[in-house]
């Protein structure tokens, strides 16, 4: 009997690969980027969560996500193939203002930004828009729906103070279909822009 757990083989990406494309997923604290890389990735995601201490409970503000009980403090990173040719890398900033300076690095080389957003905190995607916008990244949003309510998309527009070209989407990070609909949103406007 071997002793030894079996190992899964490793996923690698096809040799027919011809074109790999860097999506960053980014967004304010607990809004759900490590559920949502999670829920698309065809290779088990990248995480780099620790349990959150008592060192952050005057850090990190709770009031939006009470039972969160754990933080990224890197990186998220998943994969997904879209065609024989075609890959995307996606790469989850961390929420936190501390973790700031991280975002300029995942940020070289990155075609675009889906931007998540809770509609129950929308004044906190605030800087996080800045910073897309800062390091020049074309975005779409897309409205994580936490409860059964859908927000309106013209209240969700003006309270972000968007571009009428900034494409807004609704997703449940935690359903896979739902967070590739917002995905195919943010690509269909790459491409627009990049054409």
């Amino acid at each position: 009997m071997d002793s030894k757990a079996s190992m899964p083989e490793p996923s690698y990406v096809s040799g027919s690969v011809t074109t790999a494309a860097k999506i960053l997923v980014v967004g304010h604290f607990a809004v759900g980027k490590t559920t949502y890389i999670g829920s698309l990735s065809e290779i088990p995601p990248l995480r780099t969560e620790e349990r959150m201490t008592q060192a952050s409970a005057h850090v990190d503000d709770l009031a939006g996500a009470p039972d969160k009980v754990t933080t990224t403090v890197a990186l998220d990173f998943g994969r997904l193939t879209l065609s024989d040719e075609v890959v995307l890398y996606l790469f989850g900033t961390p929420g936190q203002q501390r973790f700031v300076q991280l975002w300029e690095d995942m940020a070289r080389g990155a075609l675009g930004a889906l931007i998540l957003v809770d509609p129950a905190r929308l004044a906190d995607s605030f800087p996080v828009i800045e910073l897309v916008e800062k390091y020049g990244l074309e975005y779409s949003i897309a409205v994580n729906s936490f409860t059964d309510v859908l927000y309106d998309e013209a209240e969700i527009r003006e309270a972000l103070d968007l571009l009428p070209d900034t494409p807004v989407s609704y997703c449940d990070a935690r359903d896979r279909a739902s967070s590739a609909r917002s995905l195919i949103t943010l690509v269909k406007h790459l491409l627009v822009r990049t054409a």
